[in-house]
């Protein structure tokens, strides 16, 4: 048995290659990210004395090739996720038009694509933000402890994902299909370039309401940030009703707001009985 003393690693697992792979995805997980030399290194150490600048009249001119600028890059990255979006008929063409794409960064450190759980007929589509430790490792959304608070709070309103009756059920899909690295927020470009697949997502199920989770799906819904003065106001976007709701992850910190969390459980309640 690979045998973990600290945060080394046994001679017994170097001789092992998956269990070596297997300890380095742990400390991965742990959020090692440099890795500690035998000897010191002083990073400020220059090779060679630093020589004053030559007057601008002396300096040699350099050919200085640009990098495209970053609107471009969005723009060609939006385009093609507006072209793979329409081109899907189904959620399993649509699947596989996110599994093709190239153009998110967050897609070459994730283990999995993370689609989406759920009774796809549901009334009541839930849109999140971003796969976490759990949901990158098992392929779906919301199913470490913010999934089972968030499966707790529905629950309280007779919705389940696990419900086969469409007016009882649930469909959880997240913003983001790949887990940003250290859970970091999704960037504004990462998020409009998704946002087409997310509106085509919707489409495909065609809910009644869309519940936004979280700042990140306030943003790809309404362009707007600020979901603590955003919860409990319904609006419109994708062509439904939204309901705004804190993440389950933010009420885990902050169990107080749960009183806020119910009154908005509530609402939505109110608004499927019509």
């Amino acid at each position: 048995m690979p045998r973990f003393g600290g945060m080394g690693i046994t001679a017994d697992i170097a001789t092992d290659w998956h269990a070596a792979l297997a300890a380095l995805a742990w400390q991965v997980d742990l959020g090692v990210g440099d890795v500690v030399l035998d000897a010191p290194l002083n990073r400020y150490e220059l090779a060679e004395p630093v020589k004053p600048p030559l007057p601008e009249a002396q300096r040699p001119v350099e050919a200085v090739v640009a990098p495209p600028p970053k609107a471009a890059t969005s723009a060609a990255a939006i385009a093609a996720a507006e072209a793979a979006a329409g081109n899907a008929r189904t959620l399993e063409d649509l699947r596989e038009a996110l599994a093709l794409y190239e153009h998110c960064e967050l897609k070459r450190g994730a283990r999995n694509l993370v689609f989406a759980d759920g009774n796809p007929k549901a009334r009541v589509l839930i849109l999140g933000e971003a796969p976490g430790r759990e949901e990158d490792l098992e392929g779906r959304p919301f199913v470490g402890r913010a999934g089972q608070l968030l499966d707790r709070m529905f629950a309280a309103i007779g919705l389940s994902r696990q419900s086969p009756d469409p007016g009882k059920a649930l469909y959880i899909t997240n913003v983001m299909p790949w887990r940003p690295p250290q859970n970091r927020d999704p960037s504004q470009d990462e998020i409009a370039m998704m946002r087409p697949f997310v509106q085509r997502h919707i489409a495909l199920v065609d809910p009644e309401v869309v519940v936004v989770v979280g700042n990140t799906p306030l943003q790809a819904a309404l362009n707007i940030t600020g979901i603590l003065r955003q919860r409990g106001h319904w609006a419109q976007a994708f062509g439904k009703p939204v309901l705004p709701m804190t993440h389950p992850a933010y009420l885990l910190r902050n169990p107080a707001a749960k009183r806020e969390a119910w009154a908005d459980l509530l609402s939505l309640q109110a608004k499927l009985r019509g």
